[in-house]
């Protein structure tokens, strides 16, 4: 049990974790098309069902910005109440996989894929909450989104823009005000702030819709699980699934840098999400991951064990009830500043600029991945950089090259490193120009230099040996 002084810290810092999850929780469920409490609802579960588990004891799990992009297109295309169904499924998965201890495999995802998917989500995300910012409606395509920003200006409602540019503005100046302030989260000073003005200047500007916690929760019926025998669904509940994971356990990574307490355990910490996924799917809210902006202030706050994100989750649920008005005064354009500054932050330039120094061929998969989600979707882009990433690992690891050797009257023919078909031109080029040679001189093939040759490459250098019969034994073919 912990003690009297760690309470006091967890105590403390689960205020501050509710306090920045409170703005985001709204915000991701205003930008993904459901009602503001749905958000509230996923946080709420995120601290008291997932802040339970042992997998990691420091992060804060709630609705992320990363699933906005998903969730948007997956309600607009089945409607809110198949939502529940997909977010129970994507949780089911999750669980499964926890529990055939697949955690760890999410580790081995390539790092520009996964920058790739965050700056693709980045874009996706400004180009929607820039409409948002500016009280317009936004077309249903990312392309056309962007295409039409150029005309923004014309429809905007220029009261709402310079609430939201305002929020943007405390966001970007907060990190430089001094410490003792900063103990109050900026998101919420930015809303806050854009709030009150709205209010004593009377502007006429969008406010969040409330329709109360318990109305807005709608659990799935029998007849809303049928969606999962279309092939799209299938396809975005395994896109929930595997995003959630991968953001929950790179988050986990990154939180495990931040403390010396004990590490996070990737297994368990997925079961956690498959459960928690589980119940916000069956309560028909939005889909949870780990959110690093969560969890970083949680460890920066001095939490020290589970009980402050489980804490964070009933200071959620007491606002929601008690308070469920508050939220009525909440200009959209405010909401969508806070977003506009998370799509923000998730542009990686500095890992692309580092990437395209260093190792150029990650940083067109990162820059591909990231085009590919724009101009088709999440779930297709992500399978695009990862095809793309699998290619470019399977054509640098395919180096192969011939060494010529002439002993007594006999060329002795050595093929080293990796025969792959991906290589196969170039190791038939290589031969074909040994044919100039007269027929009949003696040509020896020595594959034992090779550590791998799969089966095209096997029936080439078969097919070219019995060319040039008679020649003596190959030795060393694997």
């Amino acid at each position: 049990m912990p003690g009297a002084g760690t309470f006091r810290q967890d105590f403390a810092a689960s205020v501050v974790v509710a306090l920045v999850a409170l703005p985001l929780c709204v915000g991701v469920a205003v930008a993904s098309g459901v009602p503001a409490e749905l958000g509230i609802v996923t946080g709420v579960v995120g601290g008291l069902v997932t802040g339970w588990f042992r997998g990691s004891s420091l992060q804060v799990s709630g609705p992320a910005a990363g699933l906005t992009v998903l969730v948007y297109e997956a309600v607009r295309a089945y409607g809110l109440p198949a939502l529940g169904v997909l977010v129970l499924a994507a949780g089911l998965l999750q669980l499964g996989m926890g529990m055939l201890r697949l955690g760890r495999w999410f580790r081995a995802i390539s790092v520009a894929v996964v920058y790739g998917m965050l700056a693709g989500i980045g874009l996706v995300l400004i180009a929607g909450q820039l409409y948002a910012l500016g009280g317009v409606t936004a077309p249903g395509h990312t392309l056309a989104k962007l295409g039409g920003v150029p005309g923004l200006a014309a429809g905007a409602d220029w009261a709402a823009v310079a609430l939201g540019g305002a929020t943007i503005a405390v966001l970007a100046a907060w990190p430089m005000v001094p410490a003792r302030l900063r103990i109050v989260p900026g998101a919420l000073v930015g809303v806050a702030a854009a709030t009150a003005v709205a209010a004593v200047l009377n502007l006429p500007v969008e406010k969040v819709r409330v329709t109360g916690v318990l109305e807005a929760v709608a659990p799935p019926g029998w007849a809303d699980f049928g969606v999962l025998a279309s092939v799209g669904a299938v396809g975005t509940v395994i896109a929930l699934s595997l995003i959630a994971s991968a953001e929950t356990l790179f988050s986990a990574a990154a939180v495990d840098r931040m403390h010396e307490g004990p590490r996070t355990e990737y297994d368990k910490e997925l079961i956690a999400q498959g459960v928690g996924n589980s119940v916000c799917g069956i309560l028909g809210a939005l889909p949870m991951t780990a959110v690093i902006v969560r969890s970083a202030a949680n460890v920066e706050a001095g939490a020290r064990t589970r009980a402050s994100r489980v804490l964070h989750g009933a200071w959620l649920l007491l606002f929601a009830v008690a308070f469920p008005q508050l939220l009525e005064i909440v200009p959209l354009a405010a909401l969508a500043g806070v977003l506009l500054h998370a799509g923000w932050k998730l542009l990686p330039a500095r890992a692309v600029a580092g990437l395209w120094r260093t190792h150029r061929g990650e940083a067109v998969v990162l820059l591909v991945t990231a085009s590919a989600i724009v101009v088709t979707n999440l779930f297709e882009g992500v399978l695009i950089g990862l095809g793309l990433a699998i290619a470019k690992a399977a054509w640098e690891t395919s180096h192969v090259h011939i060494e010529e050797v002439w002993e007594g009257g006999e060329l002795s023919v050595r093929v080293v490193g990796n025969a792959s078909f991906l290589r196969l031109p170039k190791l038939l080029d290589a031969l074909d120009a040994l044919d100039a040679l007269p027929d009949g001189k003696p040509v020896r093939l020595d594959l034992s230099g090779l550590r791998h040759m799969d089966h095209a490459c096997l029936t080439a250098l078969e097919g070219w040996e019995r060319k040039r019969a008679p020649l003596p034994g190959r030795e060393g073919v694997i």
